[in-house]
């Protein structure tokens, strides 16, 4: 039950039924926007809200839905489904192009079944012969016209017309050159018709120069319109030809008409599909313009809104590049009545509409502005008492129509009945008119109503401060600015800011100083209380807003250090790459020095000469290369190795990684854990990952480049991720970053990494996972969980 009977004006939905007609495609869908009603059906609500989100879909993801020629084609059916009547080109052509319409919106949910159930449900029924289309278009071009060939017969007269139209206007054009060479005819002159007829301009004097028929004269008379003799028979047969073309023409129309006739009931149907699909899209695209949801609906009386904004206001506002404050309420089972105070111009009765609309559009089968995560419930009635109903005619005054509205909410509220009451009890004497608000109030809340009161009346505020099922709110103001500030604060209840407000403009200091006297103190110091409190909270929110800038300021911050972390990182590790392999190129090309050197020797063992100058430029390339004699004699160039000391390690210890090369001493040994020191690095690794070195050669290895070894550390612990991307590294490349990140993971004691290297053709994969194999502390590896990537990412786990 709606209450009154205007509400849909007093809350301005008759404006949202104006937004989507202006969404609507044709009269099919302004048709239906006409009907819609509020309903406390949960089924058909379901229905019609699944629909509409359903349209929304299609929109947000671009699929291209047909959106043209929502023609209506009841007249149509209507005059087809007489016998012997028939449909013109135009009306045909109408028809036609809706049936495409038709078809191609049911091909589009054809395949879509799953994605779009509600929508495709809706074209379950309809059916149309194929053939039907088929019929009308081998009669009709493109432009609605009868195709030359739509009869042979047609066909036939259309080419003798042409013919004999075409005789005419050469035998015309020669009379007119004729006339206008003798000065007859005025230069410039063109053939014209008249009564059906083709004919020659002539000035009047010169009408009886030409032999013919006079078909029509200027509206001043000075000029004729002559049909002369020579085409007069020719005109007869192109009058005659004409006559027949119509003829041929109803007979066509005649007989598509009567194939369209026994299929008047399945079109019907079809009409009927193509102004729901319109209707639904104007909903769609009106939830769009007003970015809302289409929230799932609870079977109970429920409001659980978060930032909820009125249609109207949210349209208007943007139009002007403003913003819209937004209502966040609940009402429930434990908290059904709401006391709404705070200033005048507070947005109160904004507050109020926000929640009649937005119930009222959800309970028609409308998308409506409110956050994902709100909860909505269905109400059985919704009675407003909102604005003024004087009336002259009835002798009401505001207040006896206040009175006359909540007569009738006491009689019909009952647990399903949300009402919503503006300036509760204003407009009689205010101690009696606060007594009368707080005992309707009380019956109200007896009989289970759920319900939002705006009010200035301190009894009312205390009324719901003590009684379970009423909660106070308050719309804030900027006691600073003396603005408000259109924010609802549930829970606590609000000052109408008189004094603060009459200061503001002006009001002599004697007069206020008179009013809280006259008001008592106990008001006044009330008012005192929520002003500070409303500042306080303010203060507060200021605070708040100034740390989650600098918050916001901190993320930015750590965003580009990481960025600049990354980019660094990378560059390290490219630096790294290329000295490595121009190491790699060098110890190679040293390699084939040595060994052509040793071979020369040896081809040269009785000529000493030659041997004494092969083992001098030995020498000079042991030198450049910083090699051993013995690596030279070898021929094979080995890695640099600490020597290694015999014994158990104990804490105090120098000790080397086995598969690292990192030196440290030992801290702590606990069981088979052994804390080390590397620099500014203490890490806990295994004991058999270790071995023990001299006191000497640790000193050498750290004295090497001590700032160097200790900055290298701090950038491993500050910059290492346990995830590797290598997509798109040669093999190399990628090797070299694995080793790398399992480098920083041992020294870290980090147990498990992520290696992202991609499916593909499972090359790379195969080449990571056998050099895992290599390293001792690797324990095993496998492919990620399918959800986060599978067989396209290894994870590794660590001793």
């Amino acid at each position: 039950m709606l209450y009154p009977e205007n509400l849909e004006q007093k809350i301005g939905f008759d404006h949202i039924r104006q937004l989507l007609k202006q969404n609507c495609l044709s009269s099919l869908g302004t048709a239906y926007v006409d009907k819609v009603r509020f309903t406390d059906d949960i089924t058909l609500l379901q229905k019609l809200l699944g629909q509409t989100s359903e349209f929304i879909k299609i929109l947000a993801g671009g699929e291209e839905f047909p959106s043209s020629n929502y023609l209506p084609f009841d007249k149509q059916l209507d005059k087809a489904r007489l016998e012997g009547a028939y449909l013109l080109e135009e009306e045909l052509h109408g028809l036609r192009l809706s049936l495409q319409t038709i078809m191609a919106c049911l091909r589009f949910f054809k395949g879509r079944e799953e994605q779009y159930p509600q929508l495709t449900e809706l074209g379950v029924a309809i059916w149309l012969d194929p053939r039907l289309l088929l019929d009308i278009e081998k009669v009709l071009d493109d432009n609605g016209r009868l195709r030359d060939n739509a009869s042979p017969e047609l066909q036939k007269i259309r080419r003798s017309l042409i013919s004999e139209q075409s005789r005419a206007r050469r035998t015309l054009d020669s009379i007119l050159r004729s006339a206008i060479s003798a000065g007859y005819a005025e230069e410039g002159s063109t053939l014209t018709i008249r009564n059906g007829r083709l004919v020659i301009p002539l000035p009047a004097e010169h009408k009886r120069r030409v032999k013919g028929f006079v078909q029509d004269e200027s509206a001043t008379g000075q000029t004729v319109f002559l049909e002369p003799a020579e085409v007069l028979e020719i005109n007869n047969n192109i009058r005659e030809l004409e006559l027949e073309e119509k003829r041929e023409i109803m007979r066509i129309l005649i007989q598509v008409t009567s194939t369209i006739r026994p299929h008047v009931g399945a079109l019907r149907k079809a009409s009927g599909f193509l102004a729901m699909v319109d209707f639904i899209r104007a909903k769609a695209l009106l939830g769009r313009q007003l970015e809302a949801i289409v929230p799932e609906v609870q079977p109970q009386p429920l409001v659980d809104w978060r930032n909820a904004v009125h249609p109207l206001l949210f349209l208007s506002h943007r139009a002007m590049n403003k913003s819209v404050e937004p209502l966040t309420i609940s009402l429930n089972s434990e908290q059904r009545i709401l006391i709404i105070s705070g200033p005048n111009a507070g947005g109160k009765s904004v507050a109020l509409k926000t929640l009649g609309l937005l119930q009222y559009m959800l309970q028609c089968g409308l998308p409506i502005p409110l956050a994902e995560g709100s909860r909505v419930g269905l109400f059985r009635n919704l009675f407003i008492d909102i604005g003024d109903e004087q009336s002259l005619e009835n002798d009401l005054s505001t207040y006896s129509s206040h009175l006359t509205n909540m007569r009738f909410f006491l009689r019909a509220v009952d647990k399903k009945t949300l009402f919503l009451i503006d300036e509760f009890g204003t407009g009689t004497e205010p101690k009696l008119g606060g007594a009368i608000a707080e005992a309707i109030l009380e019956d109200l809340l007896r009989q289970g109503g759920y319900g939002v009161i705006n009010t200035h009346y301190g009894n009312l505020k205390q009324m719901a401060d003590r009684t379970t099922g009423v909660v106070n709110g308050a719309m804030r103001f900027d006691v600073r600015q003396l603005e408000p500030m259109y924010q609802l604060d549930i829970g606590r209840p609000g000052s109408s800011f008189a004094l603060e407000i009459a200061r503001k403009i002006g009001l002599p200091n004697n007069v206020l100083e008179k009013a809280k006297e006259l008001a008592g103190t106990e008001q006044v110091e009330l008012d005192k209380l929520l002003v500070q409190l409303e500042e306080e909270k303010k203060a507060f929110q200021d605070k708040t807003r100034a740390l989650e800038k600098k918050e916001k300021q901190l993320r930015e911050s750590v965003q580009e250090y990481t960025e600049l972390r990354e980019f660094l990182d990378n560059k390290r590790n490219q630096y790294i790459r290329e000295a490595k392999l121009e190491a790699r190129q060098l110890l190679d090309e040293a390699n084939k020095r040595i060994e052509a050197t040793i071979r020369d020797i040896r081809e040269h063992k009785a000529e000493k000469e030659a041997t004494k100058k092969n083992r001098q430029e030995l020498e000079v390339l042991r030198k450049e290369t910083k090699l051993t004699s013995a690596e030279l004699e070898s021929g094979v160039v080995k890695q640099e190795r600490l020597p290694v000391e015999k014994g158990p390690i104990t804490p105090g210890d120098a000790v080397r990684l086995k598969d690292q090369g990192a030196v440290g001493e030992v801290v702590a040994i606990r069981g088979n854990d052994v804390q080390i020191s590397m620099g500014a690095l203490t890490s806990t690794v295994k004991l058999n990952r270790l071995e023990k070195i001299s006191r000497k050669a640790f000193k050498k290895e750290t004295q090497v480049a001590p700032a160097m070894q200790g900055i290298d550390m701090n950038e491993r612990m500050a910059n290492f991720s346990s995830n590797l991307d290598v997509r798109g590294l040669r093999t190399d490349e990628a090797l070299a970053e694995v080793d790398s990140v399992l480098d920083s993971a041992a020294m870290l004691g980090t147990p498990e990494l992520r290696i992202i290297h991609g499916k593909g053709d499972g090359i790379l994969r195969q080449m990571i996972r056998n050099h895992l194999k290599g390293y001792s502390f690797v324990t095993h590896f496998e492919d990620e969980h399918v959800e986060r990537g599978g067989a396209g990412v290894t994870l590794v786990y660590l001793q």
